[in-house]
């Protein structure tokens, strides 16, 4: 190689080695962090100018109504619209989110949330509007308190072990007890103290700012001060923030951190179970946990069928911690119905939990627990996916499976699913239609393995619809008819009319417990035919059981 062509080749190595160089970004470029800084302030600065923009109703849905549950990204999303008919549509998706019953022209989440405003402004004002105080705050983002411990006049005040025992004045407070609390915890408590005797009660990470001896000397002392074994003047030079005196024990929930921690997480947005949710996407499972479930179907109207989803979780399979002779077991639940075509049509997360003294502890972990969801869906073919955690070990375990909602004619004869149950028994008038098991006006809890004891009864639940009616009379007439098989040997019948029920509309509801005590333990066959003899149509539902011989504890516990 000549020597110009060494001068060039090296020429063009070093054009190329300074090209590399510059074409990565090399660390700790000023020019660089000085742009994303403000590009972040610039970013905040629009926002607020997009605020002041905003028509008033809008800034008041955004600054006032759903101030302390709209998250981060959701309050950017809506500034960055530009017309009201975006910021509608914003409004109305961001409530159907939260809906837990979105096939329902009810919204029970929104209801909820402004039934929280109002409670807080009537109950909390002071000089300011209740929702904009610290309880109103707390109340709007996680409702009432399990429990309140309030002393709304101050006065004399025994303080709890945790705090240094004995006797002290206190400014009016209260503090109130969150058995759980989503995404935080167990047994979470928040206090809050008005100083001030203004009735603004402010939340407080420091305990002692309700006594109102504290700045006094040797007043209001505590147990270890009263004996000389700790100084008043020792709360003044702790390093956590607090000026409680000194104490023998001091529990996990006061450590200074955990005390930080907790007051920034009850003053945002509830977190849902983004773990689980991200099982539920990603189908990765480990550790997994076993549970039984069942799925039926009850007409609402003929384009809408109550399902229930019940859900049964061995109690071995759960972990258990032991605290003051309470075994106590945690599991996270998130659940998603989505259409086929992948759309998500209703997703609902819950908490399972089960407290077991340490004296029953052992029958009882043989045991199981069942947890029920019941949800309004359209007739069609659905995916359920449901994932559950143990709070307690990490451990998971998760089903995807198909849902056929039937769909009930106007015409044809049918029946809702048949449900055997270990218990069937009528609700108080007001908690008619709620809460878990709930059908109607009674209570019935399927029996999943649909095992009974010879010792139990065991019940039998359906409904019947589309029964013709009399045009003269205005009554139904149908038979119902019940056999019972072990084998192709029928060992069991029994006959009733509509008007042994005294049900003679279109619809009727059959409840029936069935002492067992006569049949021999074994497999059996259910079978229930009924017949309409106005319109001249019969149907028949049938399911399996097995009688076992007697036991003499009963260990099924529903949530």
């Amino acid at each position: 190689m000549g020597a110009y062509s060494r001068i060039v080749s090296a020429f063009l190595l070093g054009a190329a080695l300074i090209l590399s160089a510059n074409a990565f970004p090399q660390p700790q470029q000023p020019r660089e962090q000085k742009k994303e800084e403000i590009s972040e302030k610039e970013r905040k600065r629009r926002e607020r100018e997009m605020l002041k923009e905003l028509d008033s109703a809008y800034r008041q849905w955004l600054e006032e109504d759903v101030a302390y549950i709209i998250t981060d990204e959701e309050r950017s999303a809506f500034l960055r619209l530009t017309t009201n008919e975006e910021r509608e549509q914003f409004i109305e998706q961001f409530w159907l989110n939260r809906d837990p019953t979105p096939e329902t022209v009810e919204n029970e989440a929104r209801e909820e949330h402004y039934r929280r405003i109002a409670y807080a402004n009537e109950r909390f004002a002071s000089g300011i509007p209740g929702w904009k105080t610290d309880r109103g705050r707390i109340y709007i983002i996680w409702g009432p308190p399990d429990e309140i411990e309030a002393m709304p006049a101050g006065g004399s005040y025994n303080r709890p072990a945790e705090e240094g025992g004995g006797y002290t004045s206190v400014h009016a407070f209260e503090k109130w007890r969150y058995r759980y609390l989503e995404g935080i915890g167990n047994d979470i408590i928040l206090e809050f103290v008005d100083p001030t005797g203004s009735g603004e009660y402010r939340l407080t990470m420091d305990p002692s700012e309700k006594d109102a001896l504290l700045y006094v000397p040797n007043a209001g002392l505590s147990e270890m001060e009263a004996l000389g074994l700790a100084s008043k003047v020792d709360r003044f030079t702790r390093t956590d923030g607090t000026r409680l005196p000194k104490t023998q024990f001091e529990p996990a929930r006061m450590n200074q951190f955990e005390r930080l921690e907790l007051f920034a997480k009850v003053q945002r947005p509830p977190a849902r179970f983004r773990d689980l949710e991200a099982v539920v996407t990603s189908r990765i499972l480990r550790n997994q946990i076993h549970f039984d479930f069942r799925f039926d179907y009850l007409r609402i109207t003929s384009d809408t069928v109550l399902v229930p989803i019940t859900i049964q979780i061995p109690n071995r399979e759960m972990t258990f911690s032991s605290t003051q002779g309470v075994h106590s077991a945690t599991l996270n639940l998130h659940a998603r119905i989505s259409a086929l075509n992948g759309r998500i049509v209703q997703t609902f997360e819950d908490v399972i939990r089960r407290d077991i003294p340490d004296s029953l502890f052992a029958d009882m972990v043989e045991g199981v627990s069942i947890y029920q969801k019941a949800v309004p869906l359209r007739p069609g073919l659905y995916k359920l996916d449901v994932v559950i955690k143990d709070v307690n070990s990490g451990d998971i375990g998760a089903i995807n499976q198909g849902l056929r909602v039937p769909r009930y004619g106007e015409e044809e004869l049918a029946t809702s699913t048949l449900i055997l149950a270990d218990l069937i028994e009528r609700v108080p008038s007001r908690e008619v239609g709620l809460g878990q098991f709930v059908l109607g006006a009674s209570k019935v809890r399927p029996k999943l393995d649909q095992t009974f004891s010879a010792d139990q009864r065991m019940g039998i639940y359906f409904q019947v619809y589309n029964l013709k009616v009399d045009p003269t009379t205005h009554r139904s007439a149908a038979v119902v008819e019940y056999v019972i098989r072990r084998g192709d040997e029928e060992v069991w019948r029994f006959r009733e009319s509509s008007e042994d029920l005294e049900q003679r509309g279109s619809q009727i509801t059959i409840e029936k417990l069935l002492p067992l005590a006569q049949f021999e333990p074994g497999k059996y066959r259910l079978e229930v035919h009924v017949t309409d003899t106005i319109g001249q149509q019969s149907v028949t539902s049938q399911a399996e059981f097995t009688v076992k011989a007697p036991t003499t504890t009963a260990r099924a516990a529903s949530k």
